[in-house]
């Protein structure tokens, strides 16, 4: 039976907390997006022009993956103070840096206009921007799954994931459309800095909605909790207790003691997933304008339509998860998305419009089974004070491995190789990765949050003690 705490709030509530992590995760990932396509597109000639095209792409995605770099230490600093002081608290935080390091990438001066200060500058904006997402995802999905329905955790906490296919709708959206309405020299010129420059509006509305949802129940059930045991033990300075009020401060020191096997299950889940996403949707610029002869606005366009479908699918997974479990979907995705890489690639390779649609959107359908349950599955596996820094963590490490140098090193492979088989095996072995970290892990849909205790030492004391100070 479902405590006060864990009762499922109003619908209305409800949707009004889905509604403001949706906005906000949209426009975080609008803003993180939009870069990876300025740099497969134009970033190359404004801040690299002196070099050959295809090293420029390179360089060019060499900034996009410093992005990458810094969402760790967003996941640290944010995953402490959010487990410390709230989720809404470092929600609010995080939209301002990244719509703040959109906009002023918009108002930058080129390589033409300060040299090598450009590129800089560039890469120092992009820091910034990494280091907010990488606080953002967990913050925007425990919100959710922390105040919703555990019966339809999956599918509440799906919402927030769709942020991502809206925010890649959104990027590719205004560029594609200023593609069409600019010539090539407009575009270059000045066109491009438009999208950055809308993040500034997006963000006062992102505010505006983040700021009228309350803090999620769950926490503020765990905070009152830690604060009555404090004064529990005020007067009895067992080495129990000073264990405890540590691992209160520093949440990294619980994840790292309690849930290092569910840190790495994240981790090795997100392989395939997060690889597949940036080859998918960034890569994708790159080789259909350079191998398969497509035009930048046919291949805009096919991202276009695919992530509107991905919009659609997510959801559905997510639902689909709560009724036949986390793993499941997440192991169908990941078997899916290894299996249609050489399909993928064959399909760019025809140079045709429908082929490449039906190639990226069925990528995206497979990436969704396993961004889908992603949310509820990361957050089930983390106690309450530490879920925060736990799911943070897992996710946001992976992404240096992962989606960071996706691009990168795809481009290096076409380099090379002159062929898609070498990406293609790249992916097939994330995906394999990623079979193998999910098949590890534990069934979680039928976990209550407000109850997910540390896993218990080998020591009976200890688990003892475990079980009566952590929340």
């Amino acid at each position: 039976m479902a405590s006060a705490a864990t009762a499922p709030p109003p619908p209305a509530n409800l949707k009004r907390i889905v509604a403001a992590s949706l906005i906000g995760t949209t426009i975080e990932w609008y803003d993180f997006f939009l870069y990876g396509s300025a740099a497969a597109l134009v970033f190359n000639k404004l801040f690299f022009p002196d070099s050959d095209p295809l090293v420029g792409t390179l360089l060019s995605f060499l900034t996009y993956a410093v992005g990458f770099a810094a969402r760790p230490l967003g996941a640290l600093v944010f995953g402490h103070y959010g487990d410390r002081l709230g989720r809404k608290k470092l929600l609010v935080l995080s939209l301002l840096l990244m719509g703040g390091a959109t906009f002023a990438i918009g108002l930058l001066p080129t390589h033409a206009t300060v040299g090598a200060a450009a590129p800089v500058l560039l890469t120092v904006l992009r820091l910034v921007q990494g280091f907010a997402l990488g606080g953002e995802w967990g913050g925007a999905v425990l919100l959710v799954s922390e105040h919703g329905d555990a019966r339809r955790r999956g599918f509440w906490a799906s919402w927030p994931q769709t942020g991502a296919p809206a925010g890649q709708l959104l990027a590719t959206g205004v560029l594609s459309l200023l593609t069409a309405l600019l010539s090539d020299g407009a575009f270059n010129t000045w066109g491009w800095r438009i999208p950055f420059l809308l993040s500034g509006v997006l963000v006062i509305v992102g505010l505006w909605i983040r700021l009228s949802v309350d803090e999620s129940p769950v926490f503020k059930q765990a905070l009152a909790q830690a604060e009555a045991r404090k004064v529990a033990h005020a007067d009895t300075a067992t080495a129990t207790a000073t264990a405890t009020d540590a691992a209160e401060k520093l949440p990294l020191v619980s994840v790292l003691r309690h849930h290092w096997r569910d840190v790495l299950v994240a981790m090795g889940a997100r392989m395939a997933e997060n690889i597949s996403y940036y080859v998918i949707t960034a890569f994708i610029l790159v080789y259909a304008t350079t191998s398969a002869g497509v035009s930048k606005q046919i291949a805009l366009n096919a991202v276009l339509i695919a992530s509107a479908v991905h919009f659609a699918v997510i959801p559905a997974w997510g639902a689909l998860s709560d009724r036949v479990g986390r793993r499941p979907v997440y192991l169908l995705g990941a078997v899916g998305i290894g299996l249609w890489m050489f399909p993928f690639f064959s399909l760019i390779d025809t140079g045709g419009f429908g082929n490449l649609i039906l190639a990226v959107t069925v990528g995206l359908v497979l990436h969704g089974a396993m961004y889908a349950p992603q949310a509820a599955f990361f957050s089930e596996m983390f106690a309450t004070r530490m879920r925060y820094s736990g799911a943070s963590i897992g996710a946001q490490f992976a992404s240096v491995a992962a989606g960071a140098p996706a691009p990168l090193i795809a481009t290096a492979l076409l380099s090379d190789y002159g062929s898609s088989t070498p990406i293609a095996l790249y992916v097939i072995a994330a995906a394999v990765v990623t079979v193998i970290a999910v098949g590890a892990a534990k069934e979680t849909r039928h976990r209550d949050l407000a109850d997910v205790e540390s896993p218990a030492d080998a020591d009976p004391a200890t688990a003892r003690a475990a079980d009566a100070h952590t929340v």
